[in-house]
């Protein structure tokens, strides 16, 4: 199969007012924020924190709560991305790139606040990640609000057609439903079944196996990365995420993994991604990216390689990386979309937005 090369440019968007750049920029050093999509209120409340004088980890934890608030794209902090119960869960991390340092919750239920319980885990205790309801109680023992249903009005209406759909599209594979929209088994297993019992599938069944597919839509895996140059030219990244729309439950995506969805070397630079979690985690892409960066190559390269490496591999896959170097200069890499990318720099008036394409 021959492989695609991927094409990057940024182009600052049109409604914001600066010269139109490529897709390296060069920032003045220090403060620096850079966060995947248009989040432009995420990026301003992590500005404000880092100007003031706040640490790098305390300006992301102040950007990315500020889109966990606001509910992002629908696919960040509570009420959006129903799994296949209708519950949303949150999948969240917070990097430190001067100690090494990570917290992380993972499917974390009843808790809005993913990012300071992420904070809360890397802060109080020599853990790295918790996940599903104990993470749940050790936020709201260290003292964030809860319990609190995730749902909204919106993802409930949206699970509600899903299943009036038949529970399709969804993330099974090799399986058939017993009922509808299951309990689902191998489809090995069911056939078995069936040759035990001395009957032969019925039409159903076979018509059930070539019905079932999984479906990534790109308005389903919307992840806040950002990362923090502080003052003192600190680097931390962070990300919150409600996860894949439809998601089996218990799932974690790429969110809450340190070295996927963002990672941070205060010597180096940072990344961060967003896309198809479940195909970019088996990458590490963000780890890639700073340590090509370590080695020399210059940010633009090292986003386009580590999305050429998955591709090579999943020529279908979607998915998008910004790296940034300690100097300030920051680009951006896509497949399968075109990507934005938002930064505020003190050069910057304002928080500016910067498109990829694919």
């Amino acid at each position: 199969m021959e492989t695609k090369r991927i094409f990057v440019t940024a182009i600052l968007l049109s409604s914001i007012p600066l010269v139109l750049g490529h897709s390296v920029q060069k920032s003045e050093k220090y403060p620096l924020v850079v966060s995947t999509w248009p989040f432009l209120d995420a990026v301003r409340a992590a500005w404000r924190a880092v100007d003031g004088g706040s640490s790098a980890v305390e300006a992301v934890v102040e950007g990315c709560s500020a889109c966990e608030e606001l509910m992002c794209d629908g696919t960040v902090g509570p009420g959006g991305s129903p799994d296949e119960n209708g519950e949303t869960t949150i999948d969240a991390m917070v990097m430190d790139g001067s100690t090494m340092e990570v917290g992380a919750v993972a499917a974390m239920r009843y808790v809005k606040d993913g990012i300071r319980a992420a904070n809360l885990v890397m802060r109080h205790t020599k853990h790295t990640m918790l996940v599903g309801e104990k993470a749940s109680e050790f936020a709201i023992s260290m003292g964030l609000p809860g319990p609190t249903n995730l749902s909204s009005p919106e993802s409930v209406e949206k699970w509600s057609k899903w299943k009036t759909n038949g529970c399709l599209p969804n993330f099974r594979k090799n399986v058939v439903p017993q009922n509808g929209c299951g309990p689902y088994h191998p489809k090995d297993f069911l056939l078995t079944a069936e040759l035990e019992e001395g009957t032969c599938p019925g039409g159903d069944m076979l018509g059930s196996l070539s019905s079932i597919s999984s479906h990534v839509d790109v308005k389903n895996h919307d992840t806040i990365s950002m990362a923090v140059i502080d003052q003192m030219g600190k680097i931390a990244v962070g990300t919150s995420t409600n996860g894949a729309t439809f998601k089996i439950p218990g799932r974690v995506g790429d969110g809450p993994i340190a070295g996927s969805s963002a990672y941070a070397d205060t010597e180096v630079g940072a990344c961060g991604a967003t896309g198809d979690g479940d195909i970019m985690m088996r990458f590490l892409p963000c780890y890639q990216v700073v340590e090509s960066m370590r080695l020399g190559m210059e940010p633009e390269l090292a986003a386009m390689d580590a999305i050429s490496r998955i591709a090579r591999k999943y020529p279908d896959f979607v998915g998008a990386i910004f790296a940034v170097n300690k100097e300030g200069v920051h680009a951006g890499a896509c497949h399968g979309w075109t990507f934005q990318y938002s930064i505020r720099t003190s050069a910057m008036k304002d928080v500016e937005v910067f498109k990829v394409f694919p």
